[in-house]
């Protein structure tokens, strides 16, 4: 056991990489980070040897992307060997990790480790192809959750869906996205300057045919704004150059990925309103940073995020997306006022039950109550 002054120490699995910034791999590193700060020790297991460091252990895989890992002969072997001489007291897995998922509670069961996992996967509640599609890959993950010893999930909903498929209740913890609420907030940037913008709305994320992108840029050009009114969509995707070629007018702005953190700040601060008109999600952390920096906020009733946005911006019912859409992004290019009181709105929310200082007060307090008690050790003497 470890005496009872030396800090916990937590095996993270999770992602990192040079070419994305999407959710999952910001959830790893807001939270990693913001652990350390407060003193416990982590050791980040990843698949990306470009960004290995000190505090980390990189794994060998064959990455597709870093959603599709599939982990080569020996990582099984090499992570067990891992645990054991890191002597760890508790692994946290950011579901999905790689091929090992399936495998990674009796794992750590084995060598009397508790396992916690956070679960991304995104959800809807409403058939379509999507939805079916991710309700596919909850019942896939099902047994695994239910062998962890906690499961973070994000919403009450979500919690449900688990609950149908066998998950126990009393290991599943609702614990939502959290943001660094002084970093991202209202502030000054130089953003509208270089989009030649009098007014700015954004969209940040994959450009993927679930998030919809093609009907937001529809509704903003049917709307026949001014051409100093510019919609910047920043992310890549499988659609991007397909959309490039699509909405070739001077008011819709391509960025492509933005890895770097405070241009991305920079124009969500310089938007009048952020849109996030997605057929599924789970609870989405670029919808959080925008409400965080006071963004007027629009998105779609699916996974967690009508949970988060109701009564603090516009929630869309995604059954009738695109006439809703329209209405919104008219709406607010018509009413600057609308979008300030939004903005304020949205960011007294985040404050009052997103912020990151109080989702990793309440992850330590799970890893203590679920770690082995500290060792005492005598005067005098040894543990």
């Amino acid at each position: 056991m470890r005496p009872a002054d030396s800090p916990l120490r937590v095996a993270w699995l999770g992602h990192r990489s040079t070419t994305s910034g999407d959710g999952i791999i910001t959830y790893s590193r807001e939270t990693t980070s913001g652990l350390r700060a407060r003193g416990v020790d982590v050791v980040f297991f990843h698949h990306e040897p470009a960004l290995a460091d000190a505090d980390s252990v990189v794994l060998d895989a064959l990455t597709l992307s870093h959603r599709l890992v599939i982990s080569r002969p020996g990582s099984r072997r090499r992570l067990v060997d891992l645990l054991r001489e890191r002597e760890v007291d508790v692994v946290h897995v950011s579901f999905s990790f790689s091929s090992l998922d399936f495998n990674l509670p009796r794992l750590c069961h084995e060598l009397g480790i508790p396992i916690v996992g956070t679960f991304h996967v995104p959800f809807g509640q409403r058939p379509t192809l999507w939805s079916f599609t991710t309700n596919a890959v909850y019942r896939l993950y099902a047994q695994a959750l239910a062998g962890c010893d906690a499961v973070i999930i994000f919403s009450d909903a979500q919690r449900a869906i688990l609950a149908s498929l066998g998950v126990p209740r009393e290991v599943i913890r609702v614990l939502p996205n959290g943001v660094d609420v002084d970093k991202y907030a209202p502030g000054p940037s130089d953003q509208r300057a270089r989009f030649g913008a009098a007014r700015l709305f954004s969209y940040v994320g994959r450009l993927d045919p679930e998030k919809n992108v093609p009907e937001l840029a529809e509704a903003f050009l049917g709307a026949d704004p001014p051409r100093d009114h510019k919609l910047v969509i920043v992310g890549g995707g499988a659609n991007r150059r397909r959309l490039e070629r699509r909405f070739h007018d001077p008011r819709v702005v391509f960025t492509g990925t933005i890895t770097d953190e405070q241009e991305r700040i920079g124009i969500l601060r310089a938007s009048d309103a952020f849109f996030l008109p997605s057929e599924v999600e789970g609870l989405s952390l670029a919808m959080l940073e925008a409400m965080a920096c006071g963004v007027a906020t629009v998105a779609t009733d699916v996974g967690s995020d009508g949970e988060a946005l109701r009564g603090a911006g516009i929630v869309l019912d995604p059954r009738f997306l695109e006439p809703e859409l329209r209405a919104a992004v008219r709406s607010l290019i018509e009413l600057p006022a609308a979008c300030r009181l939004l903005g304020e709105l949205a960011r007294r929310r985040v404050l009052e039950r997103y912020a990151l200082a109080t989702n990793l007060d309440r992850l330590i307090e799970l890893y203590r109550e679920l770690a082995p008690a500290p060792a005492v050790t005598p005067r005098g003497g040894r543990s």
